[in-house]
């Protein structure tokens, strides 16, 4: 706590944003809350001296905690312990936050104390009070108190020794500093006290010496030894020395480091003085632990007794998952993972809600069977997904408390989760996409996370990489790309997602990393086609290569800014190989080759049915949507691979022509058949039509099949 010497009836001004660049000197203006009543010095030397005085209106009854308070005085004031919406959002977003020392800190003053240990502590305590009625200015206070109690280096080496750091801590204050520092919140301490004494208590909290602002004491130094030896004054340039000495800190502060929001807190009226000048702080929060000054905590937008309350306040975030088949399930269990971790930032709610499509599971309702077993059988077994993840049967119940709203839901779904969701989401909320596909329309072609946006309101991020589940599940080393417009919104989701075998990174190039994600399933086919072929790796990897190339061609087609090294990212090179050595897409496709091969043909329907356990097969889809396109444009000579494998697969070209793609894109469709080309081949059945030529169906509540495996 620095001691007061600030004149009376002094005029202050609160500013919300402070630009400080030329700032030199701070500037007193009246504070527009404040009342017209001079400051007592004497008042604040004794706060709990009885005065009648009411404060914004208040005149409730509040008791002083005062060291030496008479607890029979009432005060007509009430702090504001219950902090507004904008207090809350700036402290939720702080980005420093500056503490007094004494009183704050330490539940004692460190130069009482210290008169206490070298046996002047009456000396010292008549200065302090003269400092405080106003009779001695700061300046001379400091000087005089110093010159009493006259100590050597030894003596403080001593007395730190005595009263070492964690013996002088006030309750909870070390939890919320290390709170706020595993937020990446900087911590700066500014005291009127001395250096000497707070270097000590900064080291025993992690704060750099560089983040301290106090006093330094002037030392006389031996000829002989070289060493000092007798104290003679402080240092006057520092800017606690001073009145207003704590706000042109801050200011100082805010000139070397780009902070938006910068918090001071702190039991004194200098403290109070950090958000009154010009450059200080962006919010004041009191805190009354130690002792509580009826000026302060008047005027205080926020008034705090016990840290714990600082600590509750920060932002945590409630998570939601919008799906559960597979990949679905993988996530979740990742996130379940993260939120229960011991963390002293402690981001999120512990609870995660999921979607869950509700069918019967032996008998049973799937949400029940989950929430019982922690597991989901059907698309999901052997592997416990979290205690703090619950299946619910309603999306809107899955979604509507939640800040960050995780979807992994089949495209061909997403349209109608949408429109379930509109009007229905939390305001300020943020979702990320984990789903591969895009939503053809007459207008062109809707990535998954710009219909999120367009029906929702709501920024949204995509993940994409290679994301096979069980392999994930296992817990086996995998990586993913976040894709950002905002890049506060990919940080939270990165720590919601990021585990010591899933490394995600960040990527400015959201629409790229979605086109990869989605046009690699097409590929997939291609690669399941030359398996089912039998042929080796050298086809295979034509396939890989060639399917690369069309993918970055068409998505910069489409969307000019996608970025080249998007395709070198796990969401684009990493994802396919991924996907066509163990996809689902591929293990389809495989099978759908060989028997057509075999003279026994089978449907794509069929084939998902039996393989992947009502889980849903997205390449066919897809293709037949980016082939609409390509259509549409007169684009499919330039995309041979792509036109070859969509022909492939909905009868119109012999599986061999997957490695034959230049000649097999200019065929004609329906196409003449050789007797060279003719092979047996189930026609095209309405489900494998383009998605475009399709009535739109009238909204239904989708299907249980969610994002099996996550290719």
């Amino acid at each position: 706590m620095q001691l007061c010497s600030k004149p009376l009836h002094s005029r202050c001004q609160v500013h919300p944003r402070r630009s400080v660049a030329s700032l030199s000197v701070p500037t007193q203006r009246r504070h527009p809350k404040a009342p017209c009543w001079p400051l007592d010095r004497r008042s604040l030397a004794n706060p709990v001296q009885p005065t009648r005085v009411s404060l914004r209106g208040r005149n409730v009854v509040a008791q002083s905690t005062a060291d030496n308070s008479d607890n029979s005085q009432a005060k007509t004031y009430t702090p504001n312990t219950a902090p507004s919406d904008r207090v809350l959002s700036i402290w939720r977003r702080v980005d420093a936050v500056c503490f007094d020392v004494d009183c704050t800190i330490t539940v004692n003053d460190s130069l009482d104390l210290l008169a206490d240990f070298m046996g002047v502590k009456e000396q010292v305590e008549e200065l302090t009070n003269k400092a405080m009625d106003g009779s001695l200015s700061l300046e001379r206070a400091l000087e005089e108190r110093l010159n009493i109690i006259n100590c050597s280096p030894q003596d403080i080496k001593n007395f730190i020794a005595a009263h070492p750091p964690s013996s002088r801590l006030a309750p909870g204050i070390k939890e919320l500093i290390r709170a706020l520092q595993a937020r990446g919140v900087a911590i700066y301490l500014i005291s009127g006290g001395f250096r000497e004494l707070t270097l000590p208590i900064a080291s025993y909290l992690g704060i750099p010496k560089s983040n301290v602002f106090a006093n330094r004491m002037n030392w006389q130094w031996d000829d002989e030894t070289g060493e000092p030896t007798k104290l003679v004054g402080f240092d006057m340039s520092e800017p606690t020395a001073h009145n207003q000495g704590k706000p042109e800190a801050i200011a100082r502060i805010r000139q070397r480091n780009p902070y938006k929001t910068v918090v001071m807190i702190g039991d004194g009226i200098t403290d109070l003085e950090a958000v009154q000048i010009t450059g200080g702080a962006d919010l004041f929060i009191g805190y009354g632990g130690v002792v509580e000054r009826p000026a302060v905590a008047a005027e205080a937008e926020w008034y705090v007794y016990d840290y714990k309350m600082l600590v509750d306040s920060l932002r945590r975030f409630r998570a939601a998952m919008i799906g559960s088949g597979a990949w679905a399930c993988a996530a979740v269990r990742m996130m379940a993972q993260n939120t229960l971790a011991d963390d002293p930032a402690d981001d999120f709610v512990d609870e995660i809600k999921m979607w869950v499509y509700e069918e019967d599971y032996e008998g049973r309702k799937l949400t029940e069977v989950i929430n019982e077993t922690h597991e989901n059988p059907k698309y999901f077994p052997g592997f416990d997904l979290g205690v703090n993840v619950k299946a619910v049967p309603s999306i809107v119940e899955a979604a509507a408390d939640a800040d960050l709203i995780v979807f992994c839901a089949p495209h061909q779904f997403m349209h109608n989760i949408c429109k379930q969701l509109m009007g229905k989401i939390k305001p300020g909320a943020a979702a990320i996409s984990l789903t591969k596909g895009m939503r053809v329309r007459p207008e062109g072609p809707q990535l998954i996370s710009q219909m999120v946006r367009r029906y929702l309101g709501i920024d949204c991020a995509v993940l994409m990489g290679a994301n096979i589940a069980t392999d994930i599940g296992r817990e086996q080393l995998s990586e993913a790309v976040i894709g950002y417009d905002n890049y506060d919104t990919a940080e939270d989701f990165k720590k919601l997602f990021d585990r010591p075998y899933f490394r995600v990174s960040l990527l400015p190039d959201p629409v790229g990393a979605e086109m990869c994600g989605t046009l690699k399933n097409i590929v997939a086919l291609g690669a399941g086609i030359v398996d089912g072929m039998g042929l080796g790796p050298n086809s295979k990897a034509t396939v890989i290569r060639q399917g690369l190339v069309e993918m970055r061609a068409f998505s910069k087609a489409l969307y000019p800014s996608v970025r080249d090294d998007t395709f070198l990212e796990s969401c684009g090179v990493g994802d396919l190989v991924a996907t066509c050595y163990g996809g689902r897409n591929r293990l389809v496709a495989e099978a759908w080759t060989k028997a057509q091969l075999s003279n026994t043909p089978r449907t794509f329907e069929d084939l998902e049915a039996e393989l992947l356990k009502g889980q849903k097969l997205q390449g066919v889809l897809t293709s037949n949507e980016v082939q609409e396109i390509l259509k549409t444009r007169r684009w499919e000579s330039n995309f041979p691979l792509f036109t070859t494998i969509n022909r492939i697969i909905n009868g119109y070209l012999p599986p061999k022509y997957v490695v034959d793609y230049m000649v097999g894109s200019k065929f004609e469709v329906p196409g003449v058949e050789s007797e060279e080309d003719s092979f047996v081949a189930p026609r095209r059945t309405p489900t494998a039509r383009p998605a475009a030529l399709l009535p739109s169906p009238p909204p239904v509540t989708p299907p249980p099949a969610l994002a099996a495996r996550g290719d």
